[in-house]
């Protein structure tokens, strides 16, 4: 029988959403199965770039995501992360307390600055225009102020050795466009980025001075708070991020490695590359719910950076460490999200104390529209940003982690699927003996021959001996009458040599 208690949260002031959240149509029976995951990284290294273009690549900012190759995306696995997932405040609700993808994590898996100018812009050109001034040439669809990847591809990846600098900076525009619209920007419309990213990469030393990490950490909150819905069915944003946070974190669906990891190369994503699972196969949803559902400390790694090799680590990337654990607003143009990692202290090595409450915040999200200025609708959030330095999260040796995980259980959605009693798991086990029982005993033998009879004896004698293990008594006998009468006439004509 389901146990019918409430998994909460008890007290709903923290988790205010519960009602849309995935996890309440899970609780009433309504499976949605995984996600649809929408990163579009399988083509990226069929782009031919050349010396000259990638010194480009590197000045705007993506030397080390460039060299991130496509990994294989456990659905099961990113679908069960996401029913943890709640975007009240931004962070994952497990038994063991919050946990949250940081900025620290995005500057050590993907290599990308987490500090800098935000990315945003004025997008005062229509996108047609964009594209010719930036690119050279317009695709003939632009609907919705976005272009298709595979247009990208087709007229752009392949540089010629003796092109002119203006050419190999158009397409080294398009390549950027790419590389960002496959990964840390991917959208659920499928094979489609946004032009607006394209005014960005105008000046690729400007470029280089953005803060892009924190911009894929806001685009990637979104979609997870997204995806976290009931009524939503796909995820974007860096899904690479997401799987390998969570292989770097939590002993749930992590890899086992046939060779011994490099842990000399970086970016630390570069850890999973070309690493197999072995035998170990990947499991389904409900057996990582049930995982995540039944967390324990010891499945934690609350600092696995803490024994990498940190000279790895590039100097201007670990000069910037310092805004890890920044309380600040995170912007992605018109996407603006918290980062709140006093909730996740103990990803830095502090004790966990009970974090501020949760305000609600009205999340930015404005579709594109040409002409407007988002910079003057997002004043208070840039705001926050210009702050950051002044709100880095510090340690609280006094603080009671019994208290706050007091006080979690109450806040927090305990766990997503219904839990079952060992005596319910006992009967349904015996129920399936039994019925495959009554299956066996009036499965029909006629045509069959001594040897597909024997066979189902066999069966028959399997099913019945685990029934009598399971309940200590003798059920359903599954023919056997019939079974010992046909087994003496088909020794009689075995003794007559016609077996």
């Amino acid at each position: 029988m389901e146990t019918t208690g409430d998994p909460g949260p008890i007290d709903n002031v923290v988790l205010y959403d519960q009602d849309s959240h995935v996890s309440s149509a899970v609780w009433d029976g309504q499976e949605r199965g995984v996600l649809r995951c929408h990163e579009h990284t399988s083509l990226l290294d069929q782009w031919k770039l050349t010396a000259e273009q990638i010194e480009l690549v590197g000045k705007a900012g993506f030397h080390y995501l460039r060299m991130i190759p496509a990994i294989n995306f456990d659905s099961a696995l990113i679908a069960a992360l996401v029913e943890r997932w709640r975007r009240e405040t931004n962070t994952f609700h497990l038994p063991v307390g919050e946990m949250t993808i940081t900025l620290e994590d995005v500057a050590l898996l993907l290599g990308l600055a987490i500090d800098g100018e935000p990315v945003i812009g004025v997008t005062s050109s229509t996108p047609s225009l964009l594209c010719e001034k930036l690119l050279g040439r317009v695709p003939e669809d632009l609907t919705g102020g976005m272009v298709k990847l595979t247009w990208l591809k087709e007229f752009f990846s392949q540089c010629p050795k003796d092109a002119p600098v203006e050419e190999i900076e158009c397409r080294t525009r398009a390549y950027l466009l790419y590389l960002v619209g496959s990964t840390i920007f991917s959208t659920t419309t499928g094979n489609k980025v946004p032009v607006m990213y394209l005014s960005l990469f105008e000046d690729f030393d400007k470029a280089g001075k953005f803060a892009w990490g924190a911009a894929a950490l806001a685009f990637l909150y979104r979609a997870l708070g997204n995806a976290s819905l009931k009524s939503q069915s796909t995820i974007s944003g860096s899904l690479t991020l997401l799987q390998c946070w969570s292989y770097y974190r939590l002993n749930v669906g992590r890899p086992r490695f046939n060779q011994e990891p490099n842990q000399g190369c970086f970016p630390l994503v570069l850890w999973w590359k070309g690493k197999q699972s072995g035998s170990r196969m990947k499991c389904n949803l409900v057996s990582y719910r049930k995982a995540l559902d039944s967390l324990k400390p010891s499945d934690v790694e609350w600092l696995p950076y803490k024994d990498i090799d940190h000279t790895v680590i590039p100097e201007d990337i670990k000069n910037t460490l310092t805004l890890r654990a920044s309380r600040t607003m995170l912007i992605c143009f018109e996407k603006a999200e918290r980062h709140l990692p006093d909730r996740c202290v103990r990803q830095f090595g502090m004790l966990q104390g009970i974090p501020n409450d949760v305000h609600r915040w009205e999340r930015k999200s404005r579709a594109y529209d040409h002409g407007v200025d988002i910079l003057g609708k997002m004043q208070y959030e840039l705001d926050e940003w210009a702050m950051r330095r002044f709100y880095v999260v510090e340690g609280d040796d006094d603080v009671d982690e019994k208290e706050y995980m007091q006080w979690y259980e109450k806040i927090t959605r305990k766990f997503v699927g219904r839990l079952t009693s060992v005596e319910s798991e006992f009967k349904g086990k015996v129920e399936a003996l039994n019925e495959i029982a009554d299956m066996l005993g009036k499965f029909s033998e006629d045509g069959m021959d001594f040897q597909d009879r024997k066979l189902l004896d066999e069966v028959k004698d399997i099913v019945h001996k685990y029934l009598m293990d399971e309940v200590g008594d003798s059920p359903k006998k599954i023919g056997m009458k019939s079974t010992k009468k046909r087994k003496r006439k088909d020794d009689s004509i075995c003794e007559d040599g016609q077996c």
